[in-house]
């Protein structure tokens, strides 16, 4: 039997269809701000259809040494920083599964470190006194793993059934064995939405590169799209005579947004079919 329309629901629809343009439409400017000229622009900054395209921002974008060279870095950043922060996240998830020595102890600090820092004075010391420095890697070992995510993760592990590592054992696999051949596979809705979540936040990188990275060919991408932000004017007006009508500052803007949003954006659909799952099961224990 189908459910009556009524009008709450027409109501709660209007706000939900409201609130979903008052989200897309900055990011449908942005790419339509990317696509036009200047001219187009200045006499229509709030468009719905481009009246004419032009490709000129992208053109300017993909000609900056600093832009390719800020994406090889955040491509780094990220693809290291989800690996580490998988395998600790995993690896600390399941050892917390057992019945260790010091195990409430250990689930304590952890959790301690959600609420309480060590302060931005000594963390500089910290990664000063161990040489990472103007170091690439200050981008990725610093951030091991997040607490919620790893207790969530541990949760999911706990609610498998114990049967699956008892035969396993029986069988003479060791616990390396059961979390790699066994755990792991049963665990790809948790693990695909967390590797995810890590990889955007690795993608968003920018905090440790303003602090530690002194070298511009070591910033990450996010830190050289703020430079290119704020200083888009200036770079525009360099270039040569008739080129500059072309490009403007704003388009400059928008095109970098873009470019840096791609990424995340192709990967995103593949795995949104484990999001609700991967959310779900190992939010709540039963």
């Amino acid at each position: 039997m189908k459910k009556k329309f009524t009008k709450t629901d027409l109501v709660i629809g209007t706000l939900l269809t409201l609130f979903a343009i008052a989200i897309l439409y900055p990011f449908y400017n942005s790419i339509l701000v990317s696509l036009v000229p200047q001219d187009v622009y200045v006499k229509t900054p709030f468009m719905l259809f481009p009246k004419k395209i032009t490709l000129s921002a992208y053109q300017f974008v993909f000609s900056s040494k600093s832009i390719m060279n800020g994406f090889l870095v955040t491509l780094f950043v990220t693809v290291a920083g989800v690996i580490y922060n998988m395998f600790l996240t995993v690896t600390t998830a399941y050892a917390l599964t057992k019945d260790i020595p010091g195990k409430k102890l250990i689930m304590h600090l952890i959790i301690f470190t959600v609420y309480f820092g060590g302060g931005l004075i000594p963390y500089y010391l910290l990664i000063k006194n161990i040489g990472l420095m103007n170091n690439l890697w200050v981008m990725v070992l610093p951030i091991g793993f997040w607490p919620m995510y790893m207790i969530i993760v541990k949760t999911f592990f706990e609610e498998l059934p114990v049967e699956l590592e008892e035969s396993a054992k029986i069988d003479g696999a060791n616990d390396l064995v059961i979390l790699f051949k066994i755990i792991l596979p049963l665990s790809l809705p948790v693990l695909a939405t967390f590797a995810l979540y890590y990889g955007v936040e690795r993608w968003n990188e920018w905090w440790h590169g303003m602090l530690f990275i002194q070298t511009a060919s070591k910033q990450p991408l996010q830190l050289v799209l703020r430079n290119i932000v704020q200083s888009a004017g200036e770079m525009t007006q360099n270039l040569p005579a008739g080129q500059e009508k072309k490009v403007f500052a704003d388009g400059v803007k928008m095109a970098s947004i873009i470019v840096t949003m791609f990424p995340v954006m192709c990967l995103f659909p593949f795995l949104q079919r484990y999001f609700v799952e991967g959310l779900t099961i190992g939010a709540v224990k039963s």
